[in-house]
């Protein structure tokens, strides 16, 4: 079952919690993975196809620190790295998966274009969480100019009543930020979304029971990175919410740490 780990019943406590990041994207996620453990970092590695999402599960099995999720990026869908049969696949996967990312939706640009094919895939995943409820279960959630949309679904679904719904690094418009809090969805915010006025009054705005921090590292599928540059990464994303917030840095801190391991521990 997707979500397990090597230590699945025990909880431990991680200094910094990473929920949105691409380990088995990294030429040295291996090594990444495990040096993240020595450091006391616990990572969500969000996939972008369910064969990726199997290969991931197998690759970190002696990882406690690491928790996969199933995913289906709808990147990969708009350009054609993943057809139809993937969405079958993603939809078998998520029946028996805890947890869930990256899925969702981007209608940038001409990504646009493939929007019909991004909601059959979509669709299909949550139509599969409908069908095969699970208890704590948590979806890491993508939205590129599609939040509204991307809400529609899921309250058809009626997945918010069943599941935990995180949007990673939020870009919609201010309506749909207030839509998606009313509708008791969390966010996951990384340096980069914070580097814009947007981001950081976005970041103000969701309530600190609901705040977790992230990396989306890396930048580029494929290159070498290290366990203390993520760590370094949460730490600058840390230090500019305590700058925003009215919250200490430590309380926001100790918050999206236990929020953290509430969701992926559950």
């Amino acid at each position: 079952m997707m979500g397990g780990t090597a230590t699945d019943g025990i909880q431990l406590q991680w200094r910094l919690v990473d929920m949105h990041c691409h380990p088995d994207q990294l030429a040295n996620g291996s090594e990444v993975a495990s040096d993240a453990e020595q450091l006391g970092l616990a990572l969500f590695c969000v996939t972008v196809s369910p064969a990726d999402a199997l290969a991931a599960l197998e690759r970190f099995d002696a990882n406690s620190n690491v928790f996969v999720g199933a995913g289906l990026h709808p990147w990969w869908l708009a350009d054609g790295r993943c057809s139809e049969s993937d969405i079958e696949a993603a939809a078998r996967l998520v029946a028996t998966s805890r947890l869930i990312g990256e899925i969702g939706l981007d209608f940038n640009g001409p990504r646009a274009e493939t929007a019909a094919l991004q909601e059959r895939g979509l669709s299909a995943i949550l139509q599969s969480c409908a069908r095969h409820p699970m208890s704590g279960r948590v979806l890491s959630l993508h939205a590129g100019k599609a939040a509204g949309r991307m809400l529609d679904l899921l309250e058809e679904f009626g997945i918010p009543e069943h599941a935990s719904c995180v949007f990673h690094w939020f870009s919609g418009t201010s309506e749909e930020l207030t839509r998606a809090r009313s509708a008791g969805c969390i966010f996951s915010v990384n340096e980069r979304m914070l580097a814009s006025k947007r981001g950081r009054e976005y970041a103000r705005q969701i309530p600190l029971e609901r705040l977790l921090i992230e990396t989306d590292a890396p930048r580029t599928f494929g290159q070498r990175s290290s366990a203390r540059a993520l760590g370094n990464s949460l730490e600058r994303t840390l230090d500019t919410l305590a700058s925003i917030r009215p919250e200490s840095r430590s309380r926001i801190a100790d918050q999206a740490v236990a929020l953290g391991m509430e969701l992926l521990s559950a």
